[in-house]
């Protein structure tokens, strides 16, 4: 099959601009979600906790599309069908082990967490089964569509988004079942997604399926499946807090959560460099992507930071009552930072790292860059987990705002240690010159504009914020193009881009 260059600023472009428009149609599905539930009922921290166990039984999604990924982007036919098999076998495995776990265990965690009559929840949970099979599925079409057309991800991304906030007001607002709706409507709209996804590698799933590369994804998957428990494990401090702080102590969180997050879609914008990495080696690729990222991540940080108080409340008006929560978003707001460079240098170090080129073997696997880099995540836990366990039964138990807030800054501050090891270890295997030049003018411009949002009056009027937000964003976009001439060329840049692609269709 004949390979599309890769257009590495245009797929980017298009990611964060379907990333962009999530924002809006994301918290408009969350603001629906959080209106619609009382302070007091545990549903929003219940829909919080899902999200959180989910991964536990989607730890082999991954594993398969990061070997379909690497053979896509290097022509090899037949690895789409092939990886779409062994991903929906695995799905079907763990989504049985699921039913089987969830009834069991479920009971205790919310009875402990503060939730009265845990079995109303329960056929939530298991509704929410159909998610697995979807996690699996999705994992391997955007792996494969990664490879050959990165910025198909994004249309994809926009079709959901859109179907789930019509169908998130359906049932959420029209009908009154906030939890349900929330539940059904994400599982909809990720379904039309994947219908989507489908039609696009129709030509490659006609080929035929080729199991003499399963032995060699299984043999290396070994380290795969070694990284995602380990990152899965880290997050088991999240459990924690559900557990000891309480169901609104998830719920302080899960909010906080919610707007951070919007920082890390300013990541997708190098989403192109990965494989474009694993056929071109350039340092200039990287070092775009890093300016391109951070030209938007940093103003995105700084102006969670300013409003910080005012963006809390939007979703969840009960946090008010807990002085100084806020802060939980600020700490949340710096990490989703670090996740998002740590993301640049993770792309680096696998697109770099060749020990897949020639025949597979677990010692030279154990010998790689990418073992190492996947061992981090297993510092990062046995770190986290004993001193959350510590805080959240000495200091924090049944204190939701310190619970939270304690928990966000432990795993922060261990994520950041982490990025600094990543940093050590890609300088040793690639040179990346870093924009410094640039990261200056972009914190310079935010730096100002963080200080004017800050001292606008306070607000918890949704229209005000996001005026305020509004403001923000001109104030920046103005400095940034009166100090930067690459930003000034940037609209330009993005019609050439754009005229390029129509041009190469």
């Amino acid at each position: 099959m004949a390979r599309k260059e890769i257009r590495l600023q245009y797929s980017g472009y298009v990611i964060f601009a379907a990333k962009l428009i999530s924002v809006a149609t994301g918290l408009i599905f969350q603001f629906m979600l959080g209106r619609a539930i009382a302070a007091d009922s545990p549903e929003y921290a219940i829909w919080g906790n899902i999200n959180t166990i989910l991964p536990y039984f989607t730890l082999l999604s991954g594993v398969v599309p990061f070997w379909v990924m690497r053979c896509v982007a290097r022509g090899k036919d037949g690895a789409t069908k092939t990886g779409l098999a062994i991903n929906l076998l695995f799905s079907v495995i763990t989504t049985a082990a699921y039913l089987i776990i969830i009834p069991l265990f479920l009971p205790l965690l919310l009875s402990e967490a503060g939730v009265s009559n845990p079995a109303v929840y329960l056929p939530f949970y298991l509704i929410v089964s159909v998610q697995i099979v979807e996690v699996y599925l999705m994992g391997l079409f955007e792996s494969c569509l990664q490879a050959r057309t990165p910025h198909s991800v994004g249309y994809g991304l926009i079709l959901q988004q859109v179907f789930r906030v019509i169908i998130g007001y359906v049932l959420i607002i029209q009908l009154g079942q906030p939890l349900l709706g929330a539940v059904v409507s994400t599982i909809i709209a990720i379904s039309v997604q994947a219908v989507y996804y489908f039609k696009l590698l129709s030509g490659e799933l006609k080929q035929r399926i080729q199991w003499g590369y399963v032995k060699e994804w299984l043999k290396g998957s070994v380290l795969i499946v070694y990284s995602v428990v380990g990152g899965v494990i880290a997050n088991f401090v999240f459990i924690m807090l559900f557990y000891y702080g309480g169901f609104i102590s998830m719920d302080i969180y899960y909010a906080a959560l919610q707007i951070a997050n919007v920082i890390t879609y300013a990541g997708f914008l190098s989403f192109a460099l990965y494989p474009k990495l694993l056929t071109e080696k350039r340092g200039e690729d990287v070092t775009a992507s890093m300016k391109t990222v951070l030209m938007f991540a940093l103003p995105m940080t700084i102006g969670v930071i300013s409003l910080s108080s005012s963006y809390i409340v939007l979703l969840r008006p009960g946090t008010a009552m807990y002085p100084g929560v806020e802060w939980v978003l600020v700490v949340l707001a710096v990490d989703s930072l670090v996740a998002v460079v740590s993301g640049i240098y993770g792309s680096v170090l696998s697109g770099v790292e060749t020990v897949d080129r020639e025949r597979l073997s677990f010692k030279s696997l154990v010998q790689s860059k990418l073992f190492r880099f996947y061992s981090l995540s297993y510092v990062h836990f046995a770190i986290t987990i004993p001193i959350t366990y510590y805080i959240l039964t000495t200091y924090a138990l049944h204190q939701p705002l310190v619970a939270a807030f304690s928990v966000c800054l432990v795993n922060s501050i261990v994520r950041f240690a982490m990025f600094l090891l990543l940093v050590i270890m890609v300088r040793g295997m690639f040179k990346v010159a870093i924009p410094w030049k640039s990261i200056a003018k972009y914190g310079s411009a935010s730096t100002v504009m963080g200080v004017v949002l800050f001292l606008l009056p306070y607000t918890n009027r949704i229209s005000t914020t996001l005026a305020w937000t509004a403001v923000g964003g001109i104030i920046y976009l103005a400095l940034l193009m009166a100090i930067d001439k690459e930003a000034r060329g940037l609209p330009k840049a993005i019609m050439q881009e754009i005229r390029g692609k129509k041009k190469s269709e």
